[in-house]
């Protein structure tokens, strides 16, 4: 088999006839079994990147882009035909949810359902692409692989204030289209690659996120954590490979050697973490500075006063600290400033983190132990606050990684079995053997040692195949729920193999040639036939493919918590649509007994803003996101996890705040459709399901509905209340006057909570009523009012009912899939 190959390779090196000998031939053989297995034994991931030709197939008309052709050819081959496209109502909700995150309106189904024209599906495609929401969706999805978290973890599991940058920055990345070799090297090396780049020096957010100890005491182990995690998370999210098995020995399955792995390390040695660089750049840095100094001059006086009350007692918490230290890590932090080593200046960097507090934690000591000392302190503090008038507003901090402006990197040394003071051989930055021989060519700066620079152009070199094979398979696996290759960060001996290798090097190579675009890939895959194919069940499958791994069918997906979450909330008509910002923190159960970790947020427009800007305490997740199998951000999160447990129906049935959920949802469709309650269910179901509902289901519903109205008439009877939709019994012109009342108040119309507070405060003032007032209202059991009352009751039962139907029916499967 290999005697025609052998002669065409020699023909076409030599680029004349040849005629070789026997032993010349064998020879020749001989050395391309020898490469092949070498090959093989490396591994196909490894391979360079080919551009391989499309299929030839039969039913070439199924054909929208060159995507279905690599999968129509195994379909032909096993004599399985593709399914029918989905109706039009599913694949818009398919669409909306994979690109948006969110179920689109009755609205926007309707417009696509009913345009007849040849580009409807490419218009839709580019609306979706071009949204911010997209970017909300997919940069949730970059942060599930970057470790983001609003807290460091572990035992303090302290607040990390402006790493909120950094999620901003991936989702306007994603908005933006910036390509992702862009997209790479300013993650890796903004700060390097990009001086005075203030989005690229936010985008080393992305090493800034991993878990920390921030009170760990020795820095010489924390160092080599850090490191550590640096490494396996740029060999997980850009190689897909398991670099940190050969941490402690030569990795038992792919071809790397334990000192490769400590070379990889060395590019991220001299990266250190800073939490206070400026958010301010040129002008505004430069007024912001000028006013600084001046308030700083004017306030000298007190501040040296406050200085000489606190200094003892930060002095004395000073040398305990130090005392907690051990010994290597004091006699770095101890070093002249002169003396210093580039080793000594990153454990005396992270040193001063330690120190963080340490006014306010004197403060306090003042307050316990010296009441007079603490009483001049508030005296001084007062005087202070007559300065406030000039004294700056802060423009915030940036969390990034730089190098704290040396060239100058630590030694790295190969570590015996891993342990992080048993130092082995010394070695320099080095890529993987895998994947090539390249030399790095690093180059230092005056601040920077240029190292994580040479490792981001390396990884985004065309000749690299393994970032764009990787990315593109995340991007496969988000929307077919697997991913060509299904281990998503392991493309490794270990991993599975592709089940469409061609498919997979033809979306590499094509998003390499055109300019590594997100969103070409995504709309490639989008426009694609397969992608639009419907997701019935298909028994001709169960044999040939059981699985679905050859796509003969749509694959259904639960919906993830951020998509359940940010749903209900469009369906209830209460999604913020805010772009970016600090973290909000919405209410969480009465007993979830978080303390101070979880401050609810005061404005109540935070409560509704997408699932993406909820605080992520590493520690204490939000329940409802945990719930239904949120990324861990102790880790890169390669993929959700979809399980089925009882809590997540009982979050969603029992939780109050979902409840509350339904009862907007309900509201709206009281208001949208009137009193008919067939229009009602057709408007829930249009809103919900993106469809109308059955004959079978209709009638259903209404007698579900009946049986509901009973239950709830005994409840008011019994003197129990019974929950109603929002807006339900309050008058249109009492709305209308809270209305004017706020528009002659603050000129404007009242919100939504607004008038929800105002009306929760008139019922307070009725019930508050001394009983003979209310008696004197209804006096007359047999006047027209009290019918009036005994009618509003029946209605009240109906109500409550038609909401116990939304809130079922929001909660169904049919909800929470994705078809």
């Amino acid at each position: 088999m290999y005697k025609p190959l052998a002669l065409a390779i020699v023909l076409a090196l030599s680029g004349t006839a040849i005629s070789l000998s026997a032993a010349e031939e064998g020879k020749a053989i001989t050395e391309i079994k020898t490469k092949t297995q070498a090959a093989v034994a490396q591994g196909w991931a490894y391979q360079p990147l080919k551009n391989p030709e499309l299929p030839v197939v039969k039913q070439k008309s199924w054909v929208h882009t060159p995507v279905d052709t690599f999968i129509l050819a195994q379909l032909e081959a096993k004599g399985i035909k593709p399914s029918p496209d989905a109706d039009r109502a599913s694949f818009i909700r398919r669409a909306t949810l994979d690109t948006w995150g969110v179920i689109p309106t009755p609205e926007e189904v309707q417009a696509f359902a009913s345009d007849k024209s040849s580009k409807a599906y490419e218009k839709l495609v580019d609306r979706l692409l071009a949204s911010n929401r997209y970017g909300e969706r997919w940069g949730r999805r970059w942060l599930d692989l970057t470790r983001y978290a609003d807290s460091d973890g572990f035992n303090a599991d302290g607040t990390r204030p402006n790493v909120w940058r950094y999620r901003d920055y991936v989702i306007k990345a994603f908005n933006e289209d910036k390509p992702y070799d862009r997209f790479i090297q300013e993650q890796l090396a903004g700060d390097e690659l990009f001086p005075g780049n203030q989005e690229a020096l936010i985008a080393t957010g992305f090493l800034r996120n991993y878990p920390d100890e921030v009170n760990a005491r020795d820095l010489n182990l924390k160092q080599v954590e850090i490191a550590t995690d640096l490494t396996d998370t740029v060999g997980s999210v850009f190689l897909a490979t398991t670099v940190g098995c050969a941490a402690c020995h030569n990795h038992k399955f792919d071809k790397i050697s334990q000192k490769e792995y400590y070379q990889l390390q060395s590019f991220f040695v001299n990266a250190s973490a800073s939490d206070d660089i400026i958010a301010a750049t040129g002008k505004q840095k430069e007024e912001y500075e000028l006013k600084l100094a001046k308030w700083e001059a004017a306030t000298k006086d007190i501040h040296d006063k406050q200085e000489n009350l606190i200094r003892p007692i930060i002095d004395k918490a000073e040398a305990d600290r130090l005392l907690g230290f051990v010994p290597a890590t004091r006699e770095s932090i101890t070093k002249p400033e002169s003396e210093r080593t580039a080793y000594d200046r990153w454990i005396y960097h992270r040193n001063l983190w330690t120190m963080q507090g340490r006014t306010r934690n004197a403060v306090n000591q003042l307050k316990t132990k010296d009441k007079d000392g603490y009483e001049k302190y508030q005296k001084l503090e007062a005087e202070l606050k007559k300065f406030d008038n000039i004294k700056p507003k802060h423009p915030g901090y940036i969390s990034a990684m730089t190098e704290l402006g040396h060239a100058e990197a630590p030694p790295t040394y190969v570590l015996a079995n891993g342990i992080y003071d048993r130092h082995l051989e010394e070695v320099q930055p080095a890529f993987l053997s895998l994947l090539t021989s390249e030399k790095p060519n690093i180059v230092p700066t005056v601040t920077s040692s240029g190292r994580r620079s040479a490792l981001a152009n390396w990884l985004t070199s065309t000749t690299n195949p393994l970032p764009a094979r990787v990315f593109v398979n995340r991007v496969w696996a988000q929307y077919f729920g697997r991913g060509i290759v299904e281990s998503v960060s392991d493309f490794g001996k270990m991993g599975t193999k592709p089940s469409h290798p061609e498919l997979l090097d033809y979306l590499a190579s094509n998003f390499i040639k055109e300019g590594w675009s997100v969103k070409k890939l995504q709309r490639q895959i989008l426009l694609s036939n397969v992608y639009r194919q419907s997701s019935a069940e298909r028994e001709d499958t169960k044999v040939t493919d059981p699985s679905n791994k050859l796509l003969a069918s749509f694959p259904r997906l639960r919906l993830d918590a951020e998509q359940i979450r940010d749903s209900l909330l469009l369906a209830s008509d209460l999604l913020e649509e805010k772009l970016g910002g600090p973290s909000v923190l919405p209410p969480v159960p009465s007993n979830f007994n978080a303390g101070n970790a979880w401050l609810t947020s005061t404005d109540p427009h935070d409560y509704h803003r997408r699932s993406v800007y909820v605080f992520t305490r590493r520690n204490i997740p939000y329940p409802l996101l945990e719930t239904f199998d949120m990324a861990n951000p102790q880790l890169v999160h390669s993929k959700r996890d979809v399980t089925t447990t009882a809590p997540q129906a009982l979050a969603l049935i029992n939780s109050d705040l979902v409840f509350q959920w339904s009862q907007a949802l309900a509201g709206r469709v009281l208001r949208e459709a009137g009193n008919n309650e067939s229009a009602q269910i057709d408007r829930l179901y249009q809103i919900l399901y993106a469809r109308l509902p059955d004959k079978t289901e209709k009638a259903t519903l209404l007698s579900f509905l009946d049986s509901q109205e009973k239950i709830a008439k005994k409840q008011l009877a019994d003197g129990k209340k019974v929950g109603v939709p929002e807006g339900f019994g309050e008058s249109p012109e009492l709305r209308n006057n809270i209305d004017k009342l706020y528009k002659t108040a603050y000129g404007r119309s009242a919100d939504r909570f607004e008038k929800i507070a105002f009306l929760e405060f008139l019922e307070k003032q009725k019930q508050a009523k001394p009983k003979s007032a209310q008696s004197e209202d209804d006096a007359d059991s047999n006047s027209p009012q009290a019918a009036k009352d005994d009618a509003q009751k029946l209605n009240k039962a109906r109500a409550a009912a038609f909401l116990s139907l939304v809130h079922a029916a929001a909660n169904s499967n049919e909800f929470s899939y994705r078809f």
